[in-house]
């Protein structure tokens, strides 16, 4: 039977990040991901400043910048009566981490892959997915059980396995760990727009609007738009029953400048329904399983911070069970020191979303207005401590993990 130090389930950001890690620490780490490559649509987007950070201090910055992105200096919604509205300013931050940056999730997964793969200990298996936990005779998490694309199963031992498969996470029901659920009022359908040759310009930006009742979001492309458009949440077999004709006109009502492509929606079946959910588990462990990222704690979209969130819980399990690892001796204990460090800035994050969601959503759902409550408003244009703390707030998010020493390296240029 096949043998690691560490198993992750699941290759999104916070699986990647936390092999990258590891391998550097000299672990043996094995990442499953069930897909066959990262080209999936519909992701978010944004790289924050703490996780720029983070890339740099790994030495991988030059590496990233090369990247195709662009930069998001700062926050802005359009206000019905109030113009644009901007909540967070990253130029008042210090540079080189004064702004988001904005880039397809897929080159950022590639990105970590790759940097992974440079390391003896780092094994990563695409179309592979972990179905099932198996346990030892104290009952302990031993290793996970997977499934192939080609229909093969095996089996992986383990000294831990770290579930990042996310918010429908497999391993934490098989654990029989339970989220606390919070109520979220929305929905969201993806669906792609096409791009005019003349609109070419910066890869990637995000533009909101609002109408009483609905919201829409749109992410750049190279030579498409990425739209999200927000309604109630349980809408989705109303949506899809009133038709794709129908559809067209929430989405040019909401960007009138967009309405002249609206038929590149082909039919229903081209809208992606994202069940939105806000929940956190009550114990992130078990004796031999740590949950992170979503399968720990589902976001919201509300505020784009749940990739790096997920980043943030990879670092801070790498620098703590990485020397346990290398010993072979994982202990409770340190599963649970990881959870003790990552619950503040998630229950942090997760209660102003919640505000967020009582404060805009559901009256704009519920068509009493159609944007931020007015004392929202002046507080951010009036209130010069919050325009101060509403940038790194955004940017950095509540306790920034830095890389740990075993992690670092001298800067490496791009290739």
């Amino acid at each position: 039977m096949e043998r690691t130090g560490c198993a992750v389930a699941g290759g999104g950001p916070a699986g990647m990040m936390l092999g990258l890690l590891l391998a550097r620490a000299g672990v043996n780490v094995t990442v499953l991901e069930k897909h066959s490559d990262f080209l999936r649509d519909f992701r978010g987007d944004t790289v924050h400043a703490s996780t720029i950070r983070l890339i740099d201090e790994l030495g991988l910055g030059d590496a990233f910048r090369a990247l195709p992105q662009s930069r998001l200096t700062n926050v802005a919604f359009p206000i019905p009566g109030a113009g644009l509205v901007t909540f967070g300013d990253f130029a008042s931050l210090k540079p080189p981490y004064n702004y988001i940056a904005m880039m397809p999730q897929w080159d950022f997964l590639n990105f970590l892959a790759s940097e992974a793969a440079r390391e003896p200990s780092f094994t990563l298996l695409m179309e592979h997915e972990a179905t099932s936990l198996m346990f030892d005779d104290g009952g302990r998490v031993a290793g996970v059980r997977y499934r192939t694309r080609a229909g093969g199963e095996g089996a992986l031992r383990a000294d831990l396995v770290v579930a990042t498969d996310g918010r429908h996470s497999v391993l934490r029901r098989a654990a029989g760990l339970q989220p606390k659920e919070y109520p979220v009022p929305f929905d969201t359908w993806w669906f792609k727009l096409p791009r005019h040759p003349s609109e070419k310009g910066a890869v990637a930006g995000i533009v909101p609007a609002f109408r009483d009742g609905e919201a829409m979001i749109a992410l750049f492309r190279d030579d498409y738009y990425q739209m999200g458009y927000l309604g109630p949440k349980g809408e989705d077999a109303r949506i899809r029953a009133e038709g794709v004709e129908r559809f067209r006109e929430r989405v040019a009502g909401l960007r009138p400048d967009l309405a002249d492509r609206v038929d590149a929606i082909r039919s229903i079946d081209d809208l992606h329904w994202l069940d939105v959910r806000l929940d956190r588990l009550r114990r992130w462990y078990v004796e031999g399983l740590l949950c992170i990222g979503d399968a720990a704690h589902a976001m919201s979209p509300a505020g784009g911070v749940g990739i790096n969130l997920a980043i943030q819980d990879a670092v801070a399990a790498a620098a703590r069970l990485a020397p346990a690892l290398l010993r072979g001796q994982v202990a409770v204990k340190d599963l649970a020191a990881v959870e003790r460090r990552r619950r503040m800035p998630t229950v942090v994050v997760q209660t102003v979303q919640r505000i967020m969601h009582r404060a805009v959503f559901v009256p704009l759902f519920a068509g009493r207005r159609s944007g931020p409550p007015p004392v929202l408003l002046f507080i951010v244009r009036h209130a010069p401590i919050v325009r101060r703390l509403m940038p790194r707030l955004i940017a950095f998010g509540p306790r920034p993990e830095h890389a740990p020493a075993f992690a670092r390296r001298v800067p490496r240029e791009a290739a």
